[in-house]
């Protein structure tokens, strides 16, 4: 539950790239230099999370990820932004590798001073949507997470003093998330963040009134700060961003998510959020803030 002293404080998050790839949109930052430049610019206007990629898979055979371009991005960001909250992505479960290697980067990530927020994602999900024919794409892509995965990863959080970035891509990861709820086994600093899916894809719930109330029902009593993102649409036009914002939550905006017409930049859709916000009469958290009304432990 919010404190009254930041019941007027939206948290932003920047997801700065995501999978998106240059030839969709030329202004999407890529190398670990453009990542940090496009990360500052986000903060110096009002995110107080960002959330990047690199060019490694998410979904694919990747076993792990390379700690090295978060390092080389983040360490300029932290150089003028110390009080900047950054957290990176993670490759999918399968055959090709263990839990251990996947999530090997969060631990690395940690040990070098760079990252407090963990990355949980507590189930799995299908990746795609219609193929030309107007059903399901043929294709096998999946994102795989066991529940013993979760575990680990709220294990790990706790090991490492990260508070977690919880996906909710659908309403089972909820379930999972408040099972460590129920059990006093959360981690302190958790976000519980609910990605709508557009009509670009089959697989969350749709982003209505109905959805996010669907989510707000679930989490009702437990006092948990929650936000939202629309995956493949464009969480501001389809008016989720003002829906959540009226109802106590926060925002993930940017280029990973963004699938509207011609080529903002991250900076356009931040302009875009912020305008909603203050016609809201509120405003945008500053990453302290944000730290202490989400209770994320000091580095």
């Amino acid at each position: 539950m919010t404190s009254p002293e930041f019941a007027d404080t939206v948290i932003i998050e920047a997801a700065i790239n995501g999978g998106t790839p240059k030839s969709r949109n030329a202004t999407v930052p890529r190398t670990p230099a453009e990542i940090a430049e496009d990360g500052l610019r986000c903060l110096e206007v009002g995110a107080a999370i960002v959330h990047n990629h690199n060019d490694e898979p998410v979904v694919g055979d990747a076993p792990e990820h390379d700690p090295a371009p978060y390092l080389e991005a983040w360490n300029v960001i932290l150089a003028e932004r110390p009080d900047a909250l950054l957290y990176p992505t993670m490759p999918s479960g399968g055959p090709h590798t263990t839990f251990e290697r996947r999530y090997s980067h969060i631990p690395a990530l940690a040990e070098a001073g760079v990252l407090r927020i963990g990355l949980v994602d507590p189930g799995s999900v299908n990746v795609g949507g219609r193929g030309p024919d107007g059903r399901a794409a043929d294709i096998e892509a999946t994102y795989l997470n066991t529940f013993r995965d979760a575990r680990k990863m709220f294990d790990t959080c706790h090991r490492y003093n990260l508070g977690p970035s919880i996906s909710i891509f659908e309403p089972g990861f909820l379930r999972v998330a408040l099972a460590e709820h129920e059990a006093g086994t959360l981690p302190p600093g958790s976000l519980v963040k609910f990605y709508f899916g557009s009509e670009r894809t089959l697989s969350g719930l749709p982003p209505t009134p109905a959805g996010l109330e669907a989510y707000l029902d679930m989490l009702s009593g437990t006092g948990l700060p929650w936000s939202v993102a629309v995956r493949a649409g464009d969480v501001v036009e389809c008016g989720m961003a003002e829906l959540a914002i009226s109802r106590g939550g926060h925002v993930r905006i940017g280029l990973e998510d963004y699938a509207g017409p011609g080529e903002p930049s991250n900076l356009d859709l931040m302009q875009g959020l912020l305008e909603v916000i203050e016609r809201t009469g509120k405003r945008p958290a500053t990453p302290d803030e944000a730290a202490t009304m989400l209770g994320i432990p000091s580095r």
